[in-house]
C-alpha cells in the first residue's frame, strides 16, 4: 500500500490494533482474526466495552453537530479510526454543508479506508492525512493545508487519549496552544472509577497484547480541560452527555466506564 507522500505503508496483522478491536465491537468488518481475538477477550473479563464503543460513537456524533450548530465550521478529527457511518463530516455537513473536515489517524488500514472518509458535500472539504497524534507539529502543519488554524476548529479526539502515556496532557495542551479562540476540544477517555474490577482485567489484556492502556481517574480527565470553558453538563460518563433518547434508553442497560466532556477555548 502506498501512503499519501508515496512511502510504502505496511499492515501488521500479527499484531492487535486499537482501531480494528474497536472495529469489531461496533460491528465492523475490518479487522483480522488477532483483532478479533483481543477484542473477545477483553469482552470477556468487561462486557461493558461493546456498550462503550458504542455510546463513544455517539457521543462523537452528538459532540459534533452540537459545535456545528454552534457556528463551527472547521473540524479536525484525530484518531479517526475506521470509517463508520454516519462520519463525523456526515454529521456536521449536514448541518453546515460548507464545513471543512480534516481526519488524522496513523493506522495503515484507515489510510486503506480514506476514500470513504472523502465522499463530503461539493460545498465542504474533506480531507484525510495519516499522521501521528504523538507528532502534533507535523499533523498540524499538514491539517492546516486544508483548515485556516487562525480561526476556530473543533479538535476532537474521542476514544483516544487511553492509549497515550502521561505525557498526554502536555501533548494536548500543546494542540489546545495552537488553535484559535472559540475552538472547542471534544474528548472522552476511559476511566477506572466506574468499574474499576472490569476496566482493570481490560488494561491487563490490552498491555499483556503489547497495546498501552491509559485508563484515567476524574481528576486527571478534568485536567484536559484546564484553561477552557468546560460546556455543559461539564465532565459525564460519556452517554449523558446531552443525551438523544437513544442515550437514556441505553443508560439503563448498564455503567459505561467512559468521561466524556467537551471545553471551549476563550
Amino acid at each position: 500500500m502506498t501512503g499519501p507522500d508515496g512511502e510504502t505503508v505496511r499492515i501488521d496483522t500479527t499484531r492487535p490494533h486499537p482501531a480494528r478491536v474497536y472495529d469489531w465491537w461496533l460491528g465492523g468488518k475490518d479487522n483480522y482474526p488477532v483483532d478479533e481475538a483481543l477484542a473477545r477477550r477483553i469482552l470477556a473479563v468487561d462486557p461493558t466495552v461493546v456498550r462503550g464503543a458504542r455510546a463513544n460513537r455517539r457521543f462523537m456524533q452528538r459532540a459534533a453537530r452540537t459545535a456545528a450548530e454552534a457556528g463551527l465550521r472547521q473540524f479536525l478529527d484525530v484518531g479517526t479510526g475506521i470509517p463508520t457511518e454516519p462520519n463525523l463530516h456526515q454529521v456536521v455537513q449536514g448541518v453546515v454543508p460548507e464545513a471543512r473536515v480534516v481526519y488524522a489517524d496513523n493506522d495503515p488500514i484507515v489510510l486503506r479506508h480514506a476514500q470513504a472518509l472523502l465522499r463530503g458535500t461539493p460545498e465542504g472539504v474533506t480531507q484525510y492525512v495519516h499522521a501521528d497524534v504523538r507528532d502534533h507539529a507535523s499533523l498540524l502543519a499538514d491539517a492546516a493545508k486544508s483548515l485556516d488554524l487562525s480561526r476556530p476548529v473543533a479538535l476532537s479526539l474521542v476514544a483516544l487519549t487511553h492509549y497515550l502515556d502521561d505525557g498526554v496532557h502536555d501533548l494536548l495542551r500543546r494542540y489546545v496552544d495552537a488553535l484559535a479562540p472559540g475552538s472547542w476540544l471534544i474528548l472522552s477517555q476511559v476511566t477506572p472509577d466506574l468499574n474499576p474490577e472490569e476496566v482493570a482485567r481490560a488494561t491487563e489484556q490490552f498491555r499483556r497484547s503489547g497495546t498501552p492502556f491509559f485508563p484515567r481517574p476524574l481528576h486527571e480527565f478534568a485536567r484536559f480541560f484546564e484553561g477552557l470553558e468546560l460546556l455543559g453538563p461539564g465532565v459525564i460518563p460519556v452517554p449523558g452527555w446531552r443525551p438523544d433518547p437513544q442515550d437514556v434508553a441505553d443508560q439503563a442497560e448498564g455503567i459505561v466506564p467512559v468521561y466524556a466532556g467537551v471545553g471551549r477555548k476563550g
